[in-house]
């Protein structure tokens, strides 16, 4: 195996596990639907910043599924997987272009604005309609969150020469 492959297989190790281990750290349940806020979308989209949409894709959805086994949030680990893998593609697909490299906040928001309609969707099969729509504040705000401090760690990570 080269080394690249080993570097980059590392990379998402690392990403996969903080994701798990934010998204651990701080979550805060929710009422309604059963579920948690959590800070792990700020890995999610630092993995589609530095891997692309394959890494934002995989690290989205093992690392935030791991969380909702770990936790006991089970019921939500298939959602998560798709939803959160979901995020961290469509953030790194944004990325990829002219919008997103002239603004990585607008591809982050938009991978968040995804994670909340996903679960909004999710959830209304679960719990009704009207459970599902309260759990939509605290999921934006998770979102916007993770996007901002992404790519404010992002950009500081790029300045310094460990990064690459």
């Amino acid at each position: 195996m080269k080394d690249n492959n080993i570097k980059l297989m590392v990379r998402y190790a690392i990403l996969m596990a903080l994701t798990t281990v934010m998204t651990m750290v701080i979550h805060i349940p929710t009422i309604g639907t059963n579920g948690y806020l959590n800070l792990g979308d700020m890995v999610v989209f630092l993995a589609a910043l530095m891997l692309g949409r394959k890494g934002g894709l995989i690290v989205g959805g093992l690392g935030s599924a791991l969380a909702d086994v770990l936790l006991g949030y089970t019921h939500y680990a298939p959602i998560t997987l798709a939803v959160k893998g979901l995020e961290g593609f469509i953030a790194g697909t944004i990325l990829e272009t002219k919008l997103g490299k002239k603004s990585p906040i607008s591809a982050t928001i938009i991978g968040g604005v995804w994670m909340t309609l996903g679960y909004y969707l999710a959830e209304i099969f679960m719990y009704g309609a009207k459970a599902s729509l309260a759990s939509v504040p605290g999921n934006l705000m998770q979102g916007l969150l993770g996007a901002v401090i992404s790519v404010a760690l992002y950009r500081a990570l790029k300045r310094t020469k460990a990064f690459n």
